[in-house]
């Protein structure tokens, strides 16, 4: 490839890809054969566009394993040929599925960015066109040769997110994300003004694909008054291999004998346990207070300042990595691997 200008987008299903009819009022996804039609600021660029779609388009709601290792498919046949990737998804699930992208596909070199809206592409009011035009201008961006963002990202509301960084927190808002512990790798306005100490450098490795995903995880959140046997029924889970515990303010529980009794049978089984904070913003500091340190004790990972999407998506990723033993995976755990953690 000689020019920075040429993006496959995705088409995955969601809100964005959704056009009313006229008759009928009902929505319905439209063809991407006619997407110059629907956006026709994009024949302003300088670039070439290809659009797929995945076999069976979804609301996001459904989005899990499966389309994950459909997408990483279509991207890895797709790799060589494309300078960037713009992914079409659901704005519900898509801090999970772009957050899952950051691990699964490993030594990515390349700009992978994920958007959607609010509001349909065939509403007048629609966040859709300025996501979706943003979102081909950053995956098409490059500089001497090499590509500005190369790293999966959340482009929305006229912001780039590192796309294991980010959290839905508005279901109304089209400012519907942020990054709560990490700075945004972009800003658009007049111009985009990328952030460069907070993109990830290139890997000047092969790209490699993980599509063997492992699904026996779990998560609890707890709140006062969880019950004994409601935890229990949780850890009994056959097959069990991963359990998130969704934590109070940094990282602590309460002091329950019973608690600490299943976290150590659990870790006795092999199952990794890590810790992740309620809150929005912060970390997990489990030395900080008692109600921490007896976690710890029992065997519980610190997850950090990891957002919940990257955590559980990150513990999915290590536990398909049959190479690994258990101790290797729980280091990982732990490890910044993508830049999903400070």
């Amino acid at each position: 490839m000689s020019n920075p200008s040429k993006v496959l987008i995705i088409y995955t299903g969601g809100t964005i890809g959704m056009v009313e009819d006229p008759e009928t009022g009902s929505l319905h996804p439209f063809d991407f054969d006619h997407l110059l039609n629907e956006i026709p600021e994009l024949n302003k660029f300088d670039i070439e566009l290809e659009a797929i779609s995945l076999e069976n388009p979804m609301d996001s709601s459904n989005m899990g394993p499966e389309g994950w290792v459909e997408l990483i498919g279509i991207i890895e046949e797709n790799y060589n040929d494309f300078h960037g990737f713009v992914i079409l998804h659901g704005s519900d699930t898509m801090a999970y599925t772009a957050s899952a992208l950051s691990f699964l596909l490993e030594n990515v070199n390349k700009p992978i960015v994920f958007t959607g809206s609010q509001l349909p592409i065939g509403k007048i009011r629609t966040d859709g066109k300025e996501n979706i035009i943003t979102a081909i201008e950053i995956a098409a961006d490059y500089e001497n040769g090499r590509p500005i963002v190369p790293e999966v990202a959340i482009y929305f509301e006229y912001a780039l997110y590192r796309a294991n960084r980010t959290t839905k927190v508005s279901a109304e808002n089209f400012e519907a994300f942020q990054s709560p512990n990490y700075p945004l790798l972009a800003e658009a306005g007049v111009h985009i003004k990328y952030n460069r100490f907070a993109i990830r450098k290139a890997e000047d490795k092969p790209l490699l694909a993980r599509k063997d995903i492992v699904e026996d995880v779990a998560s609890i959140r707890l709140f006062p008054g969880l019950q004994h046997k409601v935890f229990k029924a949780i850890c009994d889970v056959p097959d069990l291999k991963g359990l998130l515990l969704e934590t109070y303010g940094s990282g602590n529980s309460p002091t329950h004998t019973w608690l600490a009794e299943e976290i150590i049978k659990l870790n006795e089984k092999g199952v990794i346990v890590v810790n992740v904070t309620q809150c929005i913003t912060g970390k997990v500091m489990q030395g900080k207070y008692e109600t921490g340190v007896h976690l710890e004790r029992a065997g519980v990972l610190s997850g950090q300042d990891m957002t919940y999407e990257a955590a559980m998506t990150k513990l999915m990723y290590l536990l398909s990595c049959k190479e690994l033993s258990v101790e290797q995976q729980k280091q990982f755990m732990q490890t910044n691997l993508r830049g999903e953690m400070s």
